[in-house]
Formats: C-alpha cells, sequence, structure tokens
C-alpha cells in the first residue's frame, strides 16, 4: 500500500472515531437532558468548577449551601423577581431573546459597556452542564438551550434556575440563600427580599444581599416596579400554557 493509501486510511478510520464520539456525545447529553427533566440536580457544574477553584486557591474553609426546593415551595415572588430581573420575556421565548441580543449589540456600537443578554434558560444550560468563558462554551451553551427548551417546560426551567444560581459565595438556590440571610425558608420571601436575591444575580461575589451598597438598594427598587409594572406573580401564569398568543407578548418599559 502506497504511502498517500495509508495516510487516507489513517484519516478515514479518525473520521469515523470522531463522527462515533460527536454522536455519543449528543446522545448522552439528551439523556442528561431528558433524565433531569425530572430528576432533581444534584450538583451543577458551576457548582463542581466553583469548588476546584477553591481547593486549588487554598480556600479550605469554602463551603457548598446548596439545599434543593420543588416550585411549590418557592415563594411567587421569587420567580417573578428573578424573571422582571434577568429575562422579562422567559414565558414567551424558545430560549433566546433575540430582541435584547440586537440592543445589547446596538448599545455596545455606540460605545457603551457591552451588557449581558442571556436568557434564564441560557443560564441554566451554563450553570448546570458547562465552564465560564470561550467561544466553545457559547456555541455548548446554545446546544443546550435548544435542548432544554424543547425537552423542558417552562416551569421546570425556572424551577432548575431558582435552585442552581448563585446568589453569594458558595450560597446556591434560593432556598439556602433565604435561610442564610433572612433566617426562613424561600417560600416565605417578601417581594422585597425577593428583588434583592433578584438583583445580585449578575455578580453575586462583588454585591452582597447581606451587606447591599446603595446601588444594588436602587436596583432594587427599580426591580420592584418591573415586577409590578408586568402584573407581579400572575405574569407567570402564561407559563402554564406555553402557547400564549403574540398579543400576549410584553416587556415592562426600563
Amino acid at each position: 500500500m502506497s504511502a498517500g493509501g495509508k495516510r487516507g486510511g489513517f484519516f478515514g478510520a479518525l473520521f469515523k472515531w470522531l463522527a462515533v464520539l460527536a454522536l455519543a456525545c449528543v446522545i448522552l447529553s439528551c439523556l442528561a437532558v431528558v433524565v433531569l427533566r425530572w430528576v432533581r440536580p444534584f450538583t451543577s457544574a458551576y457548582m463542581l468548577e466553583a469548588r476546584v477553584h477553591a481547593a486549588l486557591a487554598g480556600n479550605s474553609a469554602y463551603h457548598t449551601d446548596y439545599e434543593w426546593v420543588d416550585l411549590e415551595h418557592i415563594s411567587p415572588n421569587a420567580a417573578i423577581a428573578v424573571v422582571a430581573s434577568e429575562d422579562q420575556q422567559f414565558p414567551f421565548h424558545d430560549g433566546f431573546d433575540f430582541n435584547s441580543i440586537r440592543e445589547a449589540v446596538r448599545a455596545s456600537e455606540r460605545g457603551k459597556k457591552l451588557r449581558g443578554a442571556s436568557t434564564i434558560s441560557q443560564q441554566v444550560a451554563k450553570n448546570l452542564f458547562l465552564w465560564n468563558g470561550g467561544f466553545v462554551r457559547k456555541g455548548l451553551e446554545a446546544y443546550f438551550t435548544v435542548l432544554i427548551e424543547t425537552i423542558w417546560p417552562k416551569e421546570r426551567i425556572l424551577e432548575v434556575y431558582l435552585n442552581v444560581a448563585q446568589f453569594g459565595e458558595g450560597i446556591y438556590g434560593v432556598e439556602a440563600a433565604a435561610r442564610r440571610f433572612f433566617h426562613k425558608p424561600a417560600a416565605r420571601l417578601t417581594s422585597g427580599e425577593a428583588s434583592l436575591l433578584a438583583v445580585v444575580l449578575p455578580n453575586p461575589i462583588k454585591m452582597h444581599v447581606d451587606r447591599p451598597s446603595s446601588y444594588v438598594l436602587m436596583r432594587k427598587e427599580q426591580n420592584l416596579e418591573q415586577m409590578r409594572a408586568l402584573g407581579g406573580p400572575s405574569y407567570l401564569r402564561s407559563i402554564e400554557n406555553e402557547n400564549a398568543p403574540p398579543n400576549s407578548k410584553r416587556r415592562a418599559s426600563r
């Protein structure tokens, strides 16, 4: 056999194994999303990554505070607070808010700081399955977002988000945050407490629930206004009917 033939055979076999590997990854990722549609995640990729970083930094005091609670045991105030703060079109989009993405790009072109336009679904995909940073991660985030939106109902996406979102160093999920900061279960959160938790989500390491800066307190009040403008917890009743008509879609003015 010629050298060219050997090279062709090698690359052909390599391509075949890569195709098999890619197919296996697709199947495993689909199975993981299907299983987590009903099974509580015992941890998340983001929690594991934070634990590894703490270990590498020699932070032996680091502790993961994570306690799962079902959506019916979370105050509706918490649900509408994170939607008002993070993703007002959550009941209606299919995982991506293209209007927010366009607005973010236009703001960046005008010289403003590029702000995030990730939906709650995208954040669930990132926090649950992926790591921070990189174009590869962004591509995988889009892939997992499509899977999640296809396989999970909106109620499940919101339930997982409220349970795996980070509210402080080592504090994950609204139940752990409610008990740590307000000494009560998540089911009893007031609208003000829920709003305060929601507005630290963009950066819960620099913004603190227990030591809120004037900026955080301002954002809390703004978010309370957004919650009221959307109609409060009743706004999320539309996720019970994911085929809501287009004229039901609304966004509170920012």
